[in-house]
């Protein structure tokens, strides 16, 4: 079975995701000058999902905002150290161990068709192993200088191909590409 994954994420114009100790107080500046009503396409594609993978960090940080952002979807966390997941999330919050390939594998099997990949390393992670096939990056108009990078080292190249890109008029600029692969 062929599962989808894509990423949806947000970053400063010199490409982080977060400050250093993990901030995302500069999105919440963003946030707030967004019209009402207005998500940027991120309801439209959470829709289309029936997995959100994220890192323990991001999930961590989801936590603390107190309120869940992500309704019945199936939610599994990736965490090389921790072995139980912290009390407070929904029934449909897992935790996995797997190398992302093998979750991927494991959902597949399961009947899941798209993944919706959250965090930086787990981004990271699943780039490295060839598993992301689109990318919607929204770049929000501010520079960090410093802070935890959305994209790491690579073992190879990854050829992008645009497939969009939206400008809002209060300052977010919306690119989405398809990852290009070798056939």
């Amino acid at each position: 079975m062929t599962i989808k994954c894509s990423v949806y994420v947000a970053v400063s114009l010199d490409g982080f995701i977060a400050r250093d100790d993990g901030s995302v107080d500069w999105l919440d500046t963003a946030n707030a000058a967004m019209p009402p009503g207005e998500d940027c396409g991120f309801k439209a594609f959470f829709a289309t999902v029936d997995t959100l993978v994220m890192g323990r960090k991001t999930f961590e940080q989801v936590l603390a905002w107190g309120k869940w952002h992500y309704g019945d979807t199936p939610v599994v966390v990736l965490s090389r150290r921790s072995a139980s997941l912290p009390a407070g999330p929904p029934d449909t919050v897992t935790l996995s161990q797997e190398s992302p390939a093998a979750l991927v594998a494991r959902l597949a099997g399961e009947g899941v068709k798209h993944v919706y990949v959250d965090g930086g390393l787990t981004i990271q992670g699943f780039l490295a192993q060839g598993l992301i096939d689109e990318l919607t990056v929204t770049v929000i108009p501010i520079l960090l200088g410093t802070g935890i990078p959305l994209f790491g080292p690579l073992p190879r190249d990854v050829a992008l191909a645009h497939v969009e890109t939206r400008v809002f008029g209060f300052g977010l600029v919306q690119h989405k590409y398809r990852v290009c692969t070798a056939d």
